[in-house]
């Protein structure tokens, strides 16, 4: 674990705050007495921050000696305290002075001395407190992946968390110091030797197999097309570079050429980090992508509000548009006549609630080289024809990756280049199949389920029945710890703000008590984290003053939000039709917490007054949902709605899933001079609240999670804190007075969440990050294979042993419709030996 160290100024540089901690008791022993005594008198139990402070204000009861106290260096280390488990007379502290740095101690109420502790003795303590014999056994297992890590370069600084492509890049160049005549030159020139497309070789052959010779060849080349003009198309001198070592693959014209050959000649001679990038961001490394979304309906049309259908379906769309417009672009400017082929492989469903997610095969919109590929998830009875909800998948997702490495290589005559997986189930299978078939890894994990519930790792035996997460956080540290970079959305879900951690960081270390202890699950200053921040496709969320706006849809919109019979599609009315409408749309989920905006509405009869509510979320009647969470929340819709007596003032709209029409919604609810509330008690980054910036919508979003740092508050929209509704109410309501009085602030809000979005969040931008991931990870693997090899072999160990094991508790499900198995026709590119090794241990 980091040292917390030289973090705030009480604090001496080389003072960790074991080493602090004791003067600050010590000056403040009387109270400090009391209030251990208080801490512990209650037994066994895990305290956050806000049980700390409140038994602290318990005992020392007169302000100005508790602020005295908490304005020292005492007050820091409790006010960076996560929490606290206290097993009598100890009381040990998860402290987090800043994002990624943790130090652990333990403190007796006894005599209050401290003592320093590892990440394992924190996690035992915790333990203690549900099961006590298990942490006392010390032949419990410990996971470290951590220590596989023994040679690989790290971050150092929590402001340069996420920036893994910049500081690999940085590493390349100190590798590559020292000319042709360095180990790491030799190695890049192995690596340009290695790049072919379906056995054509690019860039350069055998001719030129060392860094001398490469560098030589370069000099005579770029002299040869200083001769040429700029428009020279590489066909008409390729004969004479090919007899020099040089194949396809350097540029399209003579110019472009000598670019890309100039870069490389530089990076031989003074290697920088921006050249570096530069250099790999030219060379055609990525043809053939592959990514799986597996869970929920995955489809273009009609899918959207299904159970665990919203908004990675939008993303992974969004994204295949934005990547095979990128990879043509490069192609192009590759001097290659090739075509990338991508894939979007899910599960197939044949009980299709009449969407296309029976389908095998089917063209994704707005591409010509892109598909989606469906396989059924399959058991020794044959195909499961019904959706299942993404917590209860894990028995499937062998067999599944299993049958679909046959058909992504049936289809694509070829391995991939770049595999991507989307949240736990997708990402787990895509490190399986990276491992099968050598091919580097990116994850995207949307949300970690771990973080939405608190302390589900610890009372992880009360909720496994319910969500089976021994299995999902297994599953998601198998996958960060697989995969060859980690794409994410923004700085909080990697390492979270200064108060809160993130997504990833709160797997770090943790425990599954009675299971196993990760020790070290994941180093936020590991590399592989990158930021690449999605957008919202503009054909579709466009602003509400432009011309090209879909007319089409404007009618039954209109009946959308204003006809007053209830129907299937909504219930509930709007009786003043002049006011604004606060717009909210997503899943009707807990986290989602449409249910807690429609109490806020309820409670505060001044927001009521300036402006009407909608809602679109899941549907009507719970007895039609088969999903445990949502059911619960359609009843508490309908109780608040009774409870505060909404009619007249809210409408709810069943989950709507065409996207265009959706985009006409959001500008329809600008029309009214409205906004849009995102209330979720967490988002990873929030598609939403990006595709209503892009409509012009004034925005309020979450706090907690990507929000923050996409809106610039009271700039470019408004935060807002989910755990408090009374607060949230008012600062949406302050927003509506002040626009009735100065209807040009609705305007000033409009315009900034537009240029907030144009400089910040477009598809292109991140197209071509996650492209350069792919090429310069990719290198990064090769150099980095025995120490890469050495953990996926614990990986594979991990995943036999243990995770195997934990599936084996998740039912499966009983309907199940029996199917005749014909003879498999086999892929037509055959695995390699290294393969089919991989493949039998996943069979077995």
């Amino acid at each position: 674990m980091a040292s917390a160290s030289s973090i705030s100024p009480a604090l001496k540089r080389s003072e960790t705050i074991a080493d602090s901690m004791p003067d600050a008791l010590r000056e403040s022993r009387y109270h400090m007495k009391r209030c251990f005594a208080k801490y512990v008198e209650k037994g066994k139990r895990l305290m956050k921050l806000h049980h700390l402070m409140g038994e602290m204000e318990i005992v020392i009861n007169d302000k100005a000696e508790r602020e005295q106290i908490l304005s020292g260096l005492l007050g820091y280390i409790l006010c960076t305290t996560q929490e606290a488990a206290v097993v009598p007379p100890y009381v040990a502290f998860a402290i987090r002075p800043n994002p990624g740095f943790w130090e652990f101690v333990k403190v007796s109420s006894v005599d209050l001395s401290v003592e320093g502790i590892t990440a394992a003795e924190y996690l035992r303590c915790k333990e203690m407190i549900v099961d006590e014999d298990w942490a006392k056994d010390e032949n419990a297992l410990e996971v470290d992946f951590g220590a596989m890590d023994f040679s690989m370069p790290h971050l150092t600084l929590s402001s340069s968390i996420g920036n893994g492509l910049h500081f690999v890049s940085k590493f390349l160049t100190s590798n590559l110091n020292g000319g042709s005549g360095s180990k790491g030159a030799q190695h890049l020139v192995d690596y340009l030797l290695s790049l072919n497309h379906h056995g054509e070789k690019l860039m350069i052959n055998e001719t030129v197999n060392t860094a001398s010779k490469l560098q030589t060849a370069l000099i005579v080349a770029e002299a040869a097309l200083s001769t040429l003009p700029k428009d020279t198309p590489y066909q008409d001198f390729e004969p004479r570079f090919q007899r020099w070592g040089f194949e396809k693959g350097w540029g399209d014209t003579a110019e472009r050429v000598k670019e890309t050959m100039r870069s490389l000649s530089e990076i031989f001679q003074a290697p920088d980090p921006l050249n570096i990038e530069k250099f790999f961001g030219r060379i055609p490394t990525v043809f053939n992508v592959v990514l799986f979304s597996v869970h929920g309906y995955f489809g273009q049309a009609d899918v959207l509000g299904l159970p665990d259908t919203g908004g990675q379906v939008v993303y992974v769309l969004d994204q295949v548009v934005a990547l095979e417009e990128e990879l043509l672009i490069r192609m192009k400017q590759q001097g290659l006549n090739m075509k990338p082929q991508i894939l979007v492989v899910t599960r197939l469903i044949p009980d299709a609630k009449g969407t296309k997610c029976n389908v095998e095969l089917e063209p994704i919109a707005n591409t010509k080289h892109s598909n989606i590929l469906r396989v059924p998830f399959k058991t020794e009875n044959g195909v499961l024809p019904q959706w299942v909800s993404r917590f209860d998948v894990y028995p499937y997702l062998e067999r599944f990756t299993q049958d679909a490495a046959e058909k992504i290589l049936e289809h694509m005559e070829d391995k991939p280049d770049l595999i991507i997986g989307n949240y736990t189930d997708g990402n787990l299978v895509a490190s399986l199949l990276a491992s099968k078939l050598g091919t580097t890894l990116g994850t995207i994990a949307h949300a970690l389920e771990k973080t939405k519930y608190e302390d589900s790792d610890l009372k992880w035996k009360e909720l496994d029945p319910k969500y089976h997460f021994s299995c999902q956080f297994t599953a998601d540290t198998i996958a960060m710890n697989a995969a060859d970079f980690i794409i994410t959305s923004t700085y909080q879900e990697i390492a979270g703000s200064k108060d809160r951690p993130g997504q990833y960081e709160s797997h770090t270390a943790f425990t599954l008590p009675g299971l196993c202890r990760f020790v070290s699950g994941i180093d936020v200053f590991d590399p592989k984290f990158n930021i690449a921040a999605p957008g919202a496709d503009q054909s579709v969320y466009f602003p509400y003053t432009e011309q090209k706006r879909f007319s089409l849809f404007r009618p039954s919109i209109e009946e959308l939000l204003f006809n007053k019979v209830d129907n299937s599609e909504h219930i509930g009315y709007l009786e003043d039709r002049k006011k604004p409408i606060i717009f909210s749309m997503a899943r009707l989920d807990v986290v989602k917490n449409i249910s807690g905006l429609t109490e806020w509405y309820g409670k505060n009869k001044r927001l009521r007054s300036l402006v009407n509510l909608v809602v679109v979320a899941g549907f009507f009647d719970p007895s039609k949902s088969k999903d445990r969470e949502e059911a619960a929340e359609i009843k508490k819709m309908h109780m608040l709605v009774e409870k505060y007596q909404l009619k007249g003032q809210i409408r709810w709209i069943a989950a709507q899933t065409d996207r265009h029409r959706n985009g006409e919604l959001y500008r329809c609810i600008a029309d009214t001079k409205g906004a849009f509330v995102q209330p979720a008690l967490y988002e990873a980054f929030g598609l939403t609240v990006i595709e209503a910036m892009n409509c012009g919508l004034p925005t309020f979003a979450t706090n907690q999670g990507g929000p923050a740092e996409i809106i610039v508050d009271g700039v470019s929209g408004f935060h807002i804190d989910p755990t408090n509704g009374d607060e949230s109410g008012n600062k949406i309501a302050d927003f509506f007075q002040k626009c009735k009085e100065d209807p040009e602030y609705w305007n000033r809000i409009s315009k900034g969440g537009l240029q907030r979005i144009n400089e910040c969040y477009t598809w292109k931008i991140y197209a071509n990050k996650v492209l350069n991931m792919g090429s310069i990870y990719t290198f990064w693997r090769q150099l980095n294979k025995d120490q890469k090899q050495a953990k996926q072999r614990y990986i594979q160990m991990f995943y036999n042993l243990q995770f195997r094991n934990l599936v084996k508790n998740v039912p499966t499900s009983k309907v199940e419709a029996p199917q005749s198995q014909g003879p498999k026709e086999k892929p037509k590119i055959q695995p390699s030996q290294s393969i089919k090794r991989t493949q039998t241990r996943l069979q077995s």
